[in-house]
């Protein structure tokens, strides 16, 4: 677990104010950001999907993100669970390559980590739904916990506060403790100040200690509960 990597995952190349965002980031910091881009491409197996395709992953370079992963509503289509394959995959992670980028995959679904580590796919990352609460993982936490384990290449993890169910201080205490060291941990925020609580609970998770963040809100928290 790399401290001091700054990283953005989303889909700027379709989104054209996502990837000013980035630009406007980086120039203020002084730093530079890797992206992640996953966006959505068309997987129709004719000429015109494929040059469809070509022209968003051009524009993905363009942009200057480090990794392409396809997204999960696109590589899903190519999964084949009679025969354990991903059909087609190396179309599109020959054209990642031709663009100077990195493939990789979202895998909502469980088996494109199983298939791609089988297959011996060029895909050299992943994306994974992975929380306590089981959000939007479509088995149960402990095989998705031994998959993300078992994967030949390094796993993002995303969704580890389960879209507002579980608590940050929960959500990642969790996830930090029960991914290897070459995995991730990615989280949405909607502010530089939530990103800095994100941050300062995730450090706190990972060195064993208790965050230094404000108390929650309550209605009530003048009580000796609350440290008042």
């Amino acid at each position: 677990m790399k401290h001091g990597i700054n990283a953005v995952m989303g889909i700027p190349s379709m989104v054209p104010l996502f990837a000013d965002a980035i630009k406007y980031a980086e120039d203020k910091l002084g730093k530079e950001i890797i992206i992640i881009d996953t966006p959505m491409i068309n997987v129709n197996d004719n000429a015109a999907a494929r040059k469809e395709t070509q022209e968003l992953i051009k524009k993905s370079a363009e942009i200057g993100a480090k990794f392409c992963l396809i997204h999960h509503s696109s590589i899903e289509a190519l999964v084949c669970k009679n025969t354990k394959t991903i059909d087609r995959i190396s179309d599109y992670t020959e054209m990642i390559r031709e663009a100077g980028m990195i493939p990789g995959a979202t895998a909502h679904m469980p088996e494109i980590i199983i298939y791609s580590d089988m297959n011996n796919y060029d895909i050299q990352t992943y994306t994974q739904p992975y929380n306590s609460a089981g959000f939007l993982m479509q088995v149960e936490v402990e095989y998705i916990a031994k998959i993300i384990n078992d994967s030949k290449k390094p796993v993002m993890t995303i969704k580890p506060m389960a879209a507002g169910r579980l608590t940050p201080y929960t959500g990642f205490n969790f996830v930090w403790n029960t991914i290897r060291e070459q995995d991730m941990v990615t989280v949405g925020v909607m502010s530089p100040q939530e990103a800095a609580e994100s941050v300062e609970i995730s450090f706190a998770a990972i060195e064993r200690r208790f965050p230094d963040v404000e108390g929650r809100t309550s209605v009530n928290t003048n009580q000796d509960a609350f440290g008042k």
